[in-house]
């Protein structure tokens, strides 16, 4: 369900974000199977589940249906692989099948259903950093996933996850500030971020205590799989976040 939120930012340029976790993965399964961290499969990478393919084939027919995935501009994901499966299976070419995201084919017959948008991949996006969860080399996403543009990604290697704690509230905030501050920089008026729940749910905490007090609790509360919620910016005091800003 999408939820709009208002910030008043004095000018008539708009942005609109729409902050999307990813689909149900295989990690969460094993999460939901097993309440002690103990008993659980540790997966680096995870995947999506049955129920997230399920989960993206619902989202991508009810955005095609509102008419959403004509008004994207530009999808930013962060590069793990679940939040890339999303970010293909609802924005880009069709799926060949519940578990498979195609490359723009459909029962062997070339069918884009629209002009999807570019998708970019970001890590300042990603997932609270942690020991053991990592993503896959930047050659091997371009592989598995070669509707998405890497270009902004250094690094071959995953570097950043070898941290021996996990990243603290306030970190993956800051990240976001940051990622807000860089999408509000960019031309396009209407970006879809596919992300992860606590670095959305930070985020967001993170606007309403720093810049936006008229942001609702509720909209603060944590994201479901493949739930959405958007948000409109008012561009030009934004960009500088916080000098030209008046709190409420």
């Amino acid at each position: 369900m999408e939820t709009t939120a208002t910030a008043p930012y004095h000018s008539n340029q708009k942005l609109v974000i729409h902050l999307i976790r990813h689909a149900h993965g295989l990690h969460n399964l094993e999460s939901e199977r097993h309440r002690d961290p103990l008993k659980r499969i540790q997966y680096a990478d995870p995947e999506l589940s049955p129920l997230g393919w399920q989960q993206v084939r619902e989202q991508r027919k009810d955005l095609s249906a509102s008419g959403l995935l004509e008004r994207i501009e530009l999808v930013v994901t962060s590069p793990l692989t679940r939040t890339l499966q999303t970010s293909v299976g609802i924005f880009g070419s069709p799926l060949k099948d519940e578990n498979t995201v195609g490359n723009g084919y459909q029962n062997g017959i070339k069918t884009p259903i629209f002009n999807h948008p570019p998708i970019i991949a970001s890590e300042l996006c990603r997932e609270r950093l942690s020991k053991g969860r990592s993503r896959g080399t930047i050659s091997q996403c371009r592989s598995r996933f070669p509707q998405v543009d890497f270009s902004l990604i250094e690094r071959e290697d995953d570097i950043l996850w070898e941290a021996d704690e996990r990243e603290s509230n306030e970190s993956v905030a800051a990240k976001g500030i940051k990622f807000i501050k860089w999408l509000l920089a960019r031309k396009e008026k209407e970006i879809a971020v596919v992300s992860h729940g606590v670095f959305l749910q930070q985020t967001l905490i993170a606007l309403k205590n720093e810049f936006d007090s008229s942001i609702e609790k509720e909209f603060l509360t944590p994201f479901g799989n493949c739930e959405i919620r958007s948000l409109k910016f008012f561009r030009e005091s934004v960009v500088r976040l916080g000098q030209d800003y008046k709190k409420n």
